[in-house]
């Protein structure tokens, strides 16, 4: 599913631009908890999170996740915006609840994340 896709659905604003709204996305995954992101991630994916402080783009980062939306309508500061660019993972914020994005995801064909 591409990110233009997936904002679609989710009536996402884009926080930080991606150079290609076309990239695919093959899964995603929801938490809050980014100890679990790194357990159970699959590279490729989005993540839906209510966490908006630098170390969920760390977390990212190192999982291989390439998108990370915020639910109820959260904004991350300026820093971790920086960072997000930095490291090329586009922003979206989505007023929907961690439950109704991934349902409405998931409804919509994009599979979750595999469990180990």
């Amino acid at each position: 599913m591409t990110l233009k896709k997936i904002a679609e659905i989710l009536d996402a604003t884009i926080i930080s631009d991606s150079d290609d709204l076309n990239v695919q996305i093959l899964n995603a995954c929801s938490a809050d908890m980014m100890s679990a992101v790194l357990y159970y991630h699959t590279p490729n994916s989005l993540l839906i999170t209510g966490l908006t402080q630098p170390h969920v783009i760390r977390t990212a980062e190192i999982a291989g996740i390439k998108t990370i939306v915020f639910v109820l309508n959260k904004k991350p500061d300026a820093l971790t915006i920086d960072l997000a660019k930095q490291k090329k993972i586009p922003l979206l914020s989505t007023p929907c609840c961690m439950y109704t994005a991934s349902g409405r995801l998931f409804s919509a064909g994009l599979p979750g994340c595999l469990t180990k």
